[in-house]
């Protein structure tokens, strides 16, 4: 097998087991430990450890959706602000600049990161095998590995430039472990607003009143280091609308018979509030 693009990363990469470094052969990943890890035929790897969360994570419908959803365009600006924060990232020394994504499903928002970026190369960590399989092909300078972001990233210390999590989790502490010196998080958080039109009469889970606290309390080693404000009106229609409520934690949660019934009494076309914050953030 001729380089694959898991090669691209393979440097960075760490054991999930022991957290000694990991070299290829042909079709599978070791350590000097022991330890080996397959690569899947659609080109991701996964590398769980114990304690990984290995059965759960976003289904093949949920993920389908937001592939589907996602290349209408309608969340292009929220990844065009996202490319531009991460630009402003000091470049390290050396090697190419690594830009990893937490739980970063289809690869969608890195690859717009990755085609601002020339130099950079592209980390999508991601529990559901589905998303990943869809992130290994998302770009040609971009890597897919199977884990779970609770746990400890398969990653060595100070190996990242750049952090991304749009609308996903952030383990505080293994991220501070990644980045480089210079490295930042970049943060993409729904504001009180996003989706305002569509959440109540589709039964969607709304962003929480609290969130903004909590995101502080979860980031409270970090400093902000600039945050922009994303906000415009999306034409969507039914379809649209639909593929919204299924490609997220909504998904869960919605009767479909009864998101059927709900999306038919809107209006053939609905401008839905896109509503988001863009944080840069530095270890404090």
């Amino acid at each position: 097998m001729e380089n694959p693009r898991i090669d691209l990363v393979l440097p960075q990469l760490r054991c999930p087991v022991c957290a000694a470094a990991l070299e290829r052969t042909d079709r599978s990943v070791h350590c000097a430990g022991g330890h080996g890890f397959d690569l899947a035929r659609q080109g991701y790897l996964t590398l769980l450890g114990g304690g990984s969360r290995a059965g759960s994570g976003d289904t093949a419908d949920m993920v389908a959706a937001r592939e589907a959803f996602l290349g209408r365009g309608h969340y292009a600006p929220i990844a065009a602000a996202l490319a531009e924060a991460v630009a402003t990232v000091p470049a390290p020394d050396g090697a190419s600049p690594l830009v990893v994504d937490l739980a970063g499903g289809t690869g969608y928002y890195l690859a717009t990161v990755l085609d601002a970026l020339p130099a950079a190369v592209g980390l999508d960590v991601e529990l559901s095998p589905y998303a990943a399989r869809r992130a290994a092909r998302a770009h040609p300078r971009l890597a897919a590995v199977r884990a779970d972001v609770w746990q400890r990233l398969p990653l060595a210390t100070g190996s990242a430039g750049a952090v991304l999590s749009v609308f996903g989790p952030r383990n505080a502490p293994e991220i501070v472990r990644v980045l480089a010196p210079a490295g930042r998080l970049v943060v993409v958080a729904p504001a009180q607003d996003h989706l305002t039109e569509i959440i109540g009469p589709l039964g969607m889970i709304g962003v929480a009143p609290d969130k903004a606290d909590r995101l502080a309390r979860q980031l409270a080693d970090f400093a902000v280091v600039e945050e922009r404000a994303v906000r415009y009106r999306a034409a969507m229609t039914r379809e649209d609308v639909t593929l919204e409520a299924l490609m997220g934690p909504s998904a869960h949660h919605v009767d479909r018979d009864a998101l059927t019934a709900a999306v038919a009494a809107l209006p053939d076309a609905v401008d839905v509030t896109v509503s988001v914050t863009v944080a840069v953030y530095r270890p404090a």
